[in-house]
């Protein structure tokens, strides 16, 4: 199955997809990669649709190279596959293949971050205090409804939560994880818990600089069982029962 060709001219996939008009400017490669990966995480870009480079880059307002370029950058990371001779389509995760993904998440992110609570010093604390700006703005873009704007956001502070630890090997590991998760539910969700579920990066600024590290861990768990549970489609309580 090649799935189904959306049309070049149509505005509904600005629409769906919740493109920016770019239009030019530097780094037009990576802006492109991170609108479009954010898409695909937030379930804008549909499975089963062949979207092509020409028909995107019409919407971003830019020529077909950089796009082109942003969508092989994205299948050597897995989250779309090539099409012969017509474009690009998201690639089908299995559940199991989500929650093995969230397992490796939980055994990697949730003790990275909470060491950082164990080791405070005015450097890290200075550090932290400096990602407040960024979890604010995740809450208030879900009061926007921008879905699309909070994953790339959402994916900025967890990289940049995860780099203090200082080691780039696994920023790398758990972005690529982070890419390969699918949040499909997040736009049927209550929209006051999708709102307590963005003020958790709040929390988890506040609990970090007060050196509670049995507080982070238990957040941090609670945050990615968001991320396989409500904000995947399905209720929390399932992926605790799945283990």
């Amino acid at each position: 199955m090649t799935g189904q060709l959306i049309d070049p001219g149509s505005d509904r996939l600005r629409a769906q997809m919740g493109i920016p008009y770019l239009g030019g400017g530097q780094n037009l490669r990576q802006q492109i990669a991170d609108a479009l990966r954010a898409s695909v995480i937030a379930g804008r870009l549909q499975v089963g649709v062949v979207y092509s480079a020409p028909a995107l880059a019409q919407q971003f307002g830019v020529s077909s190279t950089p796009v082109r370029e942003a969508l092989l950058d994205l299948a050597a990371e897995g989250l779309v596959e090539a099409v012969r001779n017509k474009g690009f389509r998201v690639a089908e995760l299995s559940d199991r293949q989500l929650d093995d993904i969230t397992s490796v998440r939980l055994l990697l992110e949730v003790p990275t971050v909470a060491g950082l609570a164990a080791r405070l010093t005015a450097e890290l604390r200075a550090r932290l205090e400096d990602l407040y700006p960024t979890a604010r703005e995740l809450v208030e873009l879900t009061r926007r409804r921008d879905l699309v704007g909070f994953v790339g956001v959402d994916r900025e502070f967890h990289l940049a939560l995860l780099g203090l630890a200082a080691n780039p090997t696994l920023v790398e590991i758990v972005g690529n994880l982070r890419a390969r998760s699918r949040l499909t539910g997040m736009a049927d969700l209550d929209h006051d818990l999708l709102i307590a579920s963005a003020e958790e990066h709040v929390e988890l600024l506040d609990r970090l600089l007060a050196g509670d590290e049995a507080g982070v861990t238990q957040l941090m768990k609670q945050h990615i069982d968001h991320v396989r549970g409500s904000w995947a489609g399905r209720p929390d309580r399932e992926h605790h029962q799945r283990g």
